[in-house]
């Protein structure tokens, strides 16, 4: 009797043994699952945002058509070198770049700058685009003739103050859902969110009053 009980007793355990393998197989892929699907959506969640917990935030919303519109008429008979400040899905820059400008974004958000290169590729506009990951406030904007702004209320006091304290006489800065406080615009446009400011800034700067009073010296 107890050799036979020994018996079933080891007969038993190699059979627990195996029953309990696959449930812990199942368990480690189980875990392994979950684990990679948090750290999935980390990554893809993360560009977004962090944005969200800087002191001014500055979210993604894609300009519409008619605002796209609005940018490329504040655009006419401008050449030069332009900057998308914020720029989002990179519909700005490429619109631009069709018209033959020298375009360029900066985006805070890794997805949104891959896409945009993506999008530049797909409509053949991809050697006239440059799409960089940076935040706007450690970005020198002196070298561009041409910005497009989309901010919030926020932030247009200190890129304002940025601005002016960077760009050239000749630069045009346009503005697009909300306008910078002090500046006076040279030309507006639209209706609603489709409003866009266009601010020449040798008038907001007062270049032009400057150099009249830099007159030449004559004999007596």
């Amino acid at each position: 009797m107890s050799k036979a009980l020994g018996n079933e007793s080891h007969a038993a355990g190699p059979r627990e043994d195996c029953e309990g393998s696959p449930r812990r197989s199942w368990g480690l892929l189980v875990t392994a699952g979950v684990g990679g699907t948090l750290v999935a959506l980390y990554a893809v969640a993360t560009p977004f945002v962090t944005p969200a917990l800087r002191k001014v935030c500055l979210p993604f919303v894609p300009a519409t058509a008619t605002q796209i519109q609005n940018v490329l008429k504040m655009l006419e008979n401008r050449s030069g070198s332009l900057v998308d400040i914020g720029s989002g899905d990179g519909r700005i820059v490429i619109a631009a770049a069709k018209r033959g400008f020298k375009a360029v974004g900066y985006e805070l958000n890794p997805w949104l700058v891959w896409y945009s290169r993506y999008r530049a590729w797909r409509d053949g506009v991809h050697q006239n685009t440059r799409f960089y990951i940076s935040d706007l406030w450690k970005v020198s904007f002196s070298r561009y003739k041409n910005v497009v702004v989309f901010g919030v209320p926020q932030m247009m006091p200190q890129l304002e103050k940025k601005l002016q304290e960077e760009l050239e006489c000749n630069a045009r800065i346009i503005a697009c859902r909300f306008p910078f406080p002090c500046w006076i615009p040279d030309h507006t446009t639209g209706e609603g969110i489709d409003t866009v400011w266009a601010y020449d800034l040798k008038h907001s700067r007062g270049c032009e009053t400057k150099s009249l009073e830099i007159t030449p010296e004559t004999e007596s």
